[in-house]
């Protein structure tokens, strides 16, 4: 890996072309490496991963709202959709746009968290859509995936953007645009200026993730794959972009992240080095936010040593800065401790996730967020007893670099009334790579078969696994048939709007 030292640059000493992040980016992108067996079998693992929550979420309002936009639009020789069979065809966009929301709805799907935070798995909607759209085949998409898991990685690694409150997905344009301009081939001057184009119009402020919140945080990483994709366009047509859209001295960086003075270290691959960033990515066995997955871990083995709920004097969980300000008591926000809260908030409290996983030992995509459960008196009580503390311990084992000693779990204390204390910490789920059950193939296919019973029939399951996981060999017009389609009478529509 290379590090760059990316800083503001007055126009009066206007940075080269060749030595701005956005050029490096693309350099990335259009490096002909191939991509090794092991990065190919993780790409393979998380397509079924983004399947699995795609189907389970095909008829929750937002994914029926976004999909019925998309049919809006429709394209021979298009993409294809979610629950749609393969000869409904739309617009790429449109298509990433749909699949992006279906992936993005339930949260569930993987995740990478540095100095900033990140869902790599967003990266696959719009490439495949804009590969089944351009007729290229199975090796075709898993270059362009190891390209966006890469960019979006290292970006995550180097340059935090919460802390000025930009949304994360400021850096899923700018991968996505990479991610396409390997897939497609692309010369390193046009993939440049997508990538610039793509950052310029995919920053917005991270309310979509406070307070009250909404569908959109599901159609937010749509929205930037759909955005990356138009930049993608416009560029192919020999379009510029705002440059340097990360160096200027009115741009990104010194309007919206650390100013004039700041300089971020940014690690990419050196010319001829392989793209495997997704290897250090992980997923969510889990449907919660990922800083909550250890915790509910550890909540389903302490909340076995509890018989009395109403014995409980307070719950402290000692974690990260991250983990305590964004789902933690430290976020100060009311919306937390609301019965009646949405789902997205409740997924984003870890006060609440704690109650119901404490006293149910376990947690599920639907029911652990039904009002009923949520509204449950007992948990209410339980749940307002629960308070985050930041440990410096904890938030130096987030930011660490060193793999072995990452974490993102924490320190749960149990006081009971009666002076005893239960305690114990975890570090990393168990499915994580160094957690307990670190997950392999069989864990993703049968997180697969979980999350879609019912919902389709065996032969569709059985179908869609058998040919994913041929992927890297797939020719074009296979690659037409890497959805998941549910049967028609079940799918269902929504209000009309516009389109």
């Amino acid at each position: 890996m290379q590090t760059y030292d990316v800083n503001v640059h007055p126009e009066s000493e206007r940075l080269p072309r060749h030595a701005q992040l956005a050029w490096k980016i693309a350099e990335v992108a259009n490096d002909p490496v191939e991509v090794s067996a092991d990065v190919t079998e993780m790409a393979i693992n998380r397509i079924i991963d983004n399947a699995s929550v795609a189907i389970a979420s095909v008829n929750r309002h937002p994914v029926v709202t976004a999909r019925d936009q998309a049919l809006a639009h429709s394209r021979a020789g298009g993409a294809t959709l979610f629950g749609s069979p393969a000869d409904i065809r739309v617009h790429a966009e449109w298509a990433a746009w749909a699949n992006g929301v279906a992936v993005r709805e339930l949260d569930y799907h993987d995740t990478f968290l540095a100095a900033e935070y990140s869902h790599p798995g967003d990266n696959i909607p719009p490439i495949l859509a804009v590969a089944q759209q351009m007729n290229r085949s199975g090796h075709d998409l898993v270059r362009g995936l190891a390209t966006g898991y890469e960019i979006q990685v290292d970006l995550t690694r180097s340059i935090c953007l919460h802390e000025h409150k930009i949304d994360h997905v400021a850096h899923l344009g700018p991968s996505v645009a990479a991610g396409l301009g390997t897939l497609l081939g692309l010369e390193t001057e046009v993939i440049y200026q997508a990538v610039q184009q793509a950052l310029h119009v995919t920053t917005a402020t991270r309310q979509s993730r406070k307070g009250e919140i909404s569908s959109w945080k599901a159609f937010a990483p749509a929205h930037a794959g759909k955005l990356a994709i138009e930049a993608v366009d416009r560029s192919m047509r020999g379009e510029g972009a705002p440059s340097p859209i990360y160096e200027g001295e009115d741009a990104i960086i010194a309007w919206m992240l650390d100013g004039p003075g700041a300089h971020y270290h940014v690690p990419l691959p050196s010319p001829g080095e392989a793209k495997r960033a997704i290897l250090d990515t992980y997923t969510k066995e889990h449907s919660a936010e990922y800083q909550s997955q250890a915790l509910i871990d550890l909540a389903f083995k302490l909340g076995k040593e509890i018989t009395d709920w109403e014995a409980v004097e307070e719950i402290v969980v000692e974690t990260s800065h991250h983990t305590h300000y964004v789902i933690g008591t430290g976020s100060k926000d009311p919306q937390k401790f609301d019965p009646t809260a949405s789902r997205e908030t409740l997924d984003h409290s870890i006060m609440y996730i704690l109650a119901v996983a404490l006293q149910d030992g376990s947690w599920h995509h639907v029911r652990s967020y039904l009002p009923e459960r949520a509204q449950r008196p007992d948990t209410v009580r339980l749940w307002r007893k629960i308070k985050t503390v930041e440990d410096p311990r904890w938030t130096e084992r987030y930011h660490t670099p060193d793999p072995t000693l990452k974490a993102f779990g924490g320190r749960i204390i149990i006081r009971l009334k009666d002076g005893t204390e239960i305690a114990d910490e975890l570090a990393v789920a168990n499915a994580h790579s160094l957690g307990a059950t670190p997950w392999k193939r069989p864990d993703y296919i049968r997180k697969f078969e979980t999350l879609t019973e019912g919902l389709i029939e065996a032969g569709e399951a059985k179908r869609f696994l058998e040919l994913v996981q041929r992927l890297s060999s797939l020719k074009p017009e296979e690659l037409l048939l890497l959805n998941v389609a549910v049967p028609a009478a079940t799918l269902a529509k929504g209000h009309p709007g516009l389109f």
